[in-house]
């Protein structure tokens, strides 16, 4: 079986502003933010990416979604090369193959919870999209809030209405980036029940990027980074 997640030699280097006065004929200098990073995820796993503030984490995720290209090495998902697409060959792929959660949540703050919800269904051309949204809506506890603006919903609820939106289009990948790092300790436990959940219910593959430890001992795999490199991926108990 071929992992979902395949990613061989991965590293992204930024260059920087010269320091002012700095004559031009001297290489711009580079920040390595990612370096030799080699990850298979395979189908159904649940992996977490932990690391401190400033060690890539962030920066991994965006890579292994095709938001940005390495600068060396490759990502596959789903036995696609990221690489050989071009933008909108990789935004397509993101909407047949991914969910994803934010930390910010992420809502379109003029859509009500039901039309957030609708609205990766609908750009699928998904029959029964408002079915679907209600259904999801329900099952993550917001079934009497399907009118409510963001705005008028508390920070638990806008993350439940993100991972309905996240789950609608049953996934084969969520990834989730620090999903409970807006929301208190309460609220983010009872989020993070029902991501793993749904995760479970679904069968999907979750990638999940934090900096709490109990989070990711809810995983089934820790990688774990350090200045840019993976520096262990010890076995969640």
């Amino acid at each position: 079986m071929n992992p979902i997640i395949d990613v061989s030699r991965l590293c992204k280097i930024v260059s920087l502003a010269r320091p002012p006065g700095e004559a031009a004929v001297k290489p711009a200098p580079e920040l390595v933010i990612l370096q030799d990073i080699d990850i298979a995820v395979m189908a159904g796993e649940s992996v977490a990416i932990v690391g401190a503030s400033g060690s890539g984490k962030s920066t991994l995720l965006g890579l292994l979604a095709g938001l940005d290209l390495p600068t060396t090495g490759s990502v596959r998902l789903d036995g696609t090369d990221l690489a050989r697409l071009d933008e909108d060959g990789r935004a397509a792929l993101r909407a047949r193959l991914l969910g994803f959660v934010f930390q910010s949540f992420q809502l379109l703050p003029a859509f009500t919870a039901l039309e957030n919800v609708m609205l990766p269904l609908e750009l699928a051309g998904v029959a029964g999209a408002g079915d679907l949204a209600r259904a999801m809506l329900r099952r993550v506890g917001l079934g009497e809030r399907l009118a409510h603006y963001p705005k008028y919903l508390s920070g638990g609820e806008q993350q439940r209405v993100a991972l309905a939106r996240a789950f609608v289009m049953r996934p084969k990948l969520l990834m989730a980036d620090e999903p409970t790092g807006n929301l208190d300790a309460a609220t983010g436990a009872s989020v993070i029940e029902l991501l793993f959940e749904l995760n479970a219910e679904l069968g999907t593959t979750l990638l999940l990027v934090t900096h709490d430890e109990a989070l990711a001992g809810r995983c089934g795999r820790i990688v774990r980074l350090a200045a840019g490199r993976i520096v262990g991926e010890p076995v969640a108990a």
